[in-house]
């Protein structure tokens, strides 16, 4: 998931002009060249912070940072990484995995990184839903999933992330009163989103009053691209779902 504009956020090819289907993921991996820096830090820092899925996950993610976290939160599809890296800032007791399979998006956050000597970040840079069904059951407290990719046609909205099978492996992630956390100025995936989550016995949508909706919620960093749809005159909407046992 990366932000970028609702008219353009439409399938993209890859290195090789085709668009490549990957578990949830639909899209490419890289945009425009790397600088020097950054592709050094893609070869030399990001491996050091990177999820390794092909082998099994340890029994509690918290394990995963040094020294091992209060508790795990996960944010799927960080784009620039403005959020999660406010986020880890700002918590630097909690650990936070990123999952972000576009290559720009990860040389970003990788420098951010580097220059707020922030260590409690954790990366990957695959298809979420992969890394989901890595994860251990009730490993997370919250899960972020901010601007996705909306697939505003018809035919394409199979290949947005919110589904019912993504729904169940969060729910099988989260821990009991854990939080999935969804932003979206498209009003027509938000209506989707709520339809996907409150079909499932898993979640209670924690809204009481309009504004609990139409207003972000408390200490929220707004991205590049939340920035750029209200200036374009889109409101988000900003849905808390808590888990249930």
């Amino acid at each position: 998931m990366s932000m970028r504009d609702p008219a353009k956020r439409d399938a993209r090819p890859g290195e090789d002009g085709a668009v490549h289907p990957q578990g949830s993921f639909f899209g490419r991996r890289k945009g425009h060249k790397l600088r020097l820096h950054q592709a050094d830090l893609i070869e030399n820092l990001l491996p050091r912070l990177a999820l390794d899925i092909t082998q099994p996950s340890p029994p509690d993610l918290a394990r995963l940072f040094d020294p091992p976290a209060d508790e795990v939160r996960l944010e799927i599809g960080f784009g620039g990484g403005e959020h999660l890296i406010a986020e880890a800032r700002a918590f630097p007791k909690t650990g936070f995995i990123g999952c972000e399979p576009y290559v720009n998006g990860m040389a970003k956050i990788l420098t951010q990184i580097e220059a707020h000597k922030i260590n409690n970040i954790r990366l990957f840079a695959g298809d979420a839903a992969e890394l989901l069904a890595w994860a251990p059951p009730r490993a997370l407290a919250r899960i972020d999933l901010i601007h996705p990719d909306p697939w505003p046609k018809r035919r394409h909205w199979k290949r947005r992330f919110v589904q019912d099978a993504t729904v169940a492996a969060i729910a099988r992630v989260l821990k009991p009163d854990g939080e999935f956390r969804f932003v979206s100025d498209i009003d027509d995936y938000g209506a989707w989103t709520l339809r996907h989550v409150l079909r499932s016995p898993d979640f209670d949508w924690t809204a009481e009053r309009a504004s609990d909706w139409r207003l972000p919620w408390a200490d929220y960093t707004m991205t590049r691209y939340g920035t750029k749809a209200e200036r374009e005159g889109r409101r988000a909407a900003y849905l808390r779902f808590r888990k249930i046992g």
